[in-house]
Order: C-alpha cells, then structure tokens, then sequence
C-alpha cells in the first residue's frame, strides 16, 4: 500500500511539473495586451426632481468617466462610446487631470463623431495620472436602459488600445415625448429669457406647461365623467324633489323642504367629509369615484328641485285648467303639457348649475379622488411652481366657457322671441316648435294641440280650444 501511494505521488508531481512548463511556453508563444489604464467611474448624475437616483433619459445630465494610468505609460487620447441616441456637444466636454493631489493645467480638444466622444491631450498625461472627463448637459436616449462602457484609449507610444471592461453601467430610465419636449425647451435660450422673470418663471414656466398638459388632462377626463355621470343622475332626483316641495300634503311637502333647505344651506366640502370620512367609520366603504359621484348627485338635485319648481310655478296657470277640460288628468298635465314646457325655460339654468357641479369636482382632490385639481396640487408639490394650476384653470376653461356663451346665446333668443311676440298679434296658427314662446298665448294653444292625442276626440279639443281662446279675447283670465 506504501509503495503504491509513493508510486502515485512520483507520477503526480511529474505531471505538475508537465503542466506548469506548458503554461510558460504558451505565455511567451500567446501575446497578452497590457491595459494603460484602469476604469474607476462610469456614471451618469441623477436629474429628476426629488430623487437623487434616477437618470431620466431625453434630460440634461453630466455623464462621467474616469480612469487611472498605468505607472509605466502615458495617455495620449481617450474615446468614450456613448450609448446610442446619445446628444452630446464637444462643448460641454471637460477635461481634468491629476497627479497625486495636483491638478494639472492640460489642454485637450474634444471631438464628437455621432456616439463617440473623442478627447485629445496636448501633452500625454504623466505615468500612474487620473484622467477625468465630463460630458455636461448630456441627453442620454429618451427611451432608457442599462449601457455599459465602450471605446478605446491611445499610449504615448501611439498603440491604441480597447477599453477595459468594468461592471460599472448607466441606468436610465425612459421619458415621455413630453417629458422629452420639456428637456428641450430648458436648453432654448429663449426659455431661459423668458425664465429669467420671476412672475413669468413661477406662472407659465413653458417646460413645466408641456410636461403638465398631459398629466392634468388624464385628471380632467375623470373629472368630465364624474360630471356626465352625477348629473343626469342628479335631473329625475331633483325633478322628484320638486314635486314633494309642491305636494298638497304636509308630510311630502315637510319633507322636500327640509332636504332641500339642509343641502343648499351647507358647503359641498363639508358633506364631502361627512360622506368620505363619516361612512367608513360606519363599516361603509365604497370606490373613491363612486362615492363622489353620489355627493355630487346629492347636493345638485337640491339646487335642480328649486330650479324646476320655479319652472314650474312660471307657467301660466290657464293651461291647467285647459288641459283639465280636455279630459286629462294631473299627471297627464303635469308630465305632458307643463313639463316640456318647463324644461324649455329651465334649460340656461341647467346648463349653470351643471357648470357649478363641474367646478365642484375640484373639493374632491381634498379626499383623494384623482381628478383634475389632485394631479395639478401633485405636480406643483413635486415642482415648487404654479404654472400646473395654470394649467388647470384652462382645462376648466376649454368646458365653462363655450357653455358660458351658449346660456347667453339661449337666453338671448327666448327674450327676443317674447319682445317680438309682444309687438305683434297673437299667431294661432303655430307651423314649428321653434315659433312658439312658452309665455305666449300661442304656447298656451299649441300645448292643448299637442295634447289631443291624449284627450279624446279632435271635436272636444276644437270645443275646449274655442272656450280658452274666447275668454282670452274677452280678457278673462283663468286661474289655477
């Protein structure tokens, strides 16, 4: 056993002894590239507002690269491969070196060749120096990634040489076409002009407008459906209310009153929190937008109840007592004779009232519903600027505006059909809806026309037609 386990070792250390005679033969026989120099920073400065990690891609930052010399070699030349999509100017390139703790007066020209950035020395950096470059105001690509080192370095001997890879990469992180614009816009010396004014700067600074536009329109599209969502929601329920307001009964009447008179006698903000804060402690939990929308359709039927009573209480009260000789009963005036009547005359109002609903979308960003007034009140939290509240004023404009000026075109047209109506004989013989002024007595005629399908035969809307209009004539007034 001895003498094979000393047999074996003899043989094991010859094979040793084979091995590292062949790695010297192959060392000298394979040439093996010797690096001047050592990568020690590859790195890009963190640009986004409030984070002092990411790298946004399309933005302005300084992109850095450093290396050490070798102690028996100089540098002459240094190539950095940018990643691609990469702007860079060979302006904004700086050059440092330094030896031990000096820092060496060196001149350098700079040379950008699509992605590669090419620095030259004046005089190669001394042995074992640390050469340093800077690329300021970099715009590394819009659509982001990890990239890593690339390029090449030339010796003072004029070998050039690939550059040492190192695990160091540059993580950028992807920016929108906005975001991109709003890059651009900083670097416009017109925008820095512009920007140089306080007033200007803090109001409608250009690149926060671009960058803001988009955001705050995603809150105005909520903010546009918790108003087309609430509101015809709000038009029967505040219809029913005003029918209780109206009701012969005490009970309904009581009613109708007080909800009308607590709602309207209330801020929206203080039942927003009563809702949002008081429902929860109920065991109730419900969607932020649906919640909100149930506070608006609340708080707006009570102002449409009064707006429909008032409607309501302005038609002439003739045409309930003609509608009742035709045969038809209370719920047929009301529904068929009154009320297209009072939606023609409440209709401007409407149109306010759901301008006022959607402004009050705004009280929600303060629990939380992501609307229109929550992304602005964000980005100017992130910005320390105004402008994104700008920005949201002309989203509430591009809605109030044009429905401003279509109640004032409405209006208008109804008080230029009654003063025409009132200069001229009364037309009974009515060819289109649009003719027909709801004071009128000619209204009055058409109603109890549009009516007869309702009560009978055409011999009794003919009678009773006759009756009304003969006491017209005779300055009888018929009262409700």
């Amino acid at each position: 056993m001895q003498i094979a386990f000393a047999f074996a070792r003899k043989h094991l250390a010859g094979a040793a002894a084979v091995l590292f005679a062949a790695a010297l033969a192959v060392s000298f026989v394979l040439p093996v590239q010797a690096h001047a120099l050592d990568v020690e920073r590859w790195t890009a400065k963190p640009n986004k507002d409030g984070d002092n990690t990411t790298v946004l891609g399309a933005t302005a930052t300084r992109v850095t690269w450093q290396g050490q010399t070798a102690e028996d070699e100089s540098l002459v030349s240094v190539t950095i491969g940018m990643p691609e999509g990469t702007t860079v100017e060979a302006e904004n390139v700086k050059t440092t070196v330094l030896v031990g703790l000096d820092r060496l007066d060196a001149a350098s020209e700079a040379v950008v060749d699509g992605n590669d950035v090419t620095v030259t020395l004046a005089d190669p950096a001394p042995a074992g120096a640390l050469v340093m470059v800077e690329c300021n105001r970099t715009l590394l690509p819009g659509g982001g990634g990890s990239f890593g080192l690339a390029g090449s370095y030339t010796t003072a001997d004029g070998q050039r040489h690939d550059m040492p890879a190192t695990d160091q990469v540059i993580n950028v992180t992807g920016t929108s076409p906005a975001e991109q614009l709003s890059s651009w816009l900083n670097q416009q010396d017109w925008v820095k002009a512009w920007n140089s004014n306080k007033f200007l700067h803090l109001f409608f600074d250009p690149s926060i407008i671009v960058t803001s536009v988009p955001v705050v329109f995603s809150g105005w599209l909520i903010a546009i459906a918790l108003v087309i969502v609430s509101f015809p929601l709000a038009i029967p329920i505040g219809l029913l209310w005003s029918f209780m307001r109206m009701a012969k009964s005490r009970v309904p009447r009581a009613l109708g009153a007080t909800y009308i008179n607590i709602v309207r006698g209330t801020p929206l903000f203080l039942q927003i929190y009563i809702a949002f804060f008081g429902l929860p402690l109920l065991g109730i939990k419900m969607d932020l937008f649906v919640l909100g929308a149930i506070v608006l359709v609340l708080n707006s039927s009570a102002y449409l109840a009064e707006i429909f009573r008032a409607g309501i209480q302005s038609i002439n009260g003739g045409q309930f007592e003609a509608a009742r000789s035709l045969g038809m009963n209370g719920a047929q005036t009301m529904f068929y004779v009154i009320i297209p009547q009072t939606v023609r005359r409440v209709i401007p109002t409407m149109t306010s009232e759901f301008i006022l609903m959607y402004k009050d979308t705004s009280l929600l960003a303060a629990v939380g519903v992501t609307e229109l007034m929550m992304y602005a009140k964000t980005i100017t939290a992130a910005t320390g600027n105004v402008t994104p509240y700008i920005v949201a004023a002309g989203f509430y404009l591009i809605v109030t505006i044009p429905l401003t000026k279509l109640i004032n075109t409405m209006e208008a047209r109804m008080s230029n059909g009654r003063r025409k109506h009132k200069k001229g004989p009364a037309d009974r013989s009515i060819t289109s809806a649009a003719s027909v002024v709801p004071d009128s007595d000619a209204g009055v005629a058409r109603s109890i026309r549009l009516s007869e399908t309702f009560a009978g035969p055409a011999s009794q809307t003919d009678a009773a037609t006759r009756i009304y209009e003969d006491a017209k004539r005779n300055g009888n007034h018929i009262s409700h």
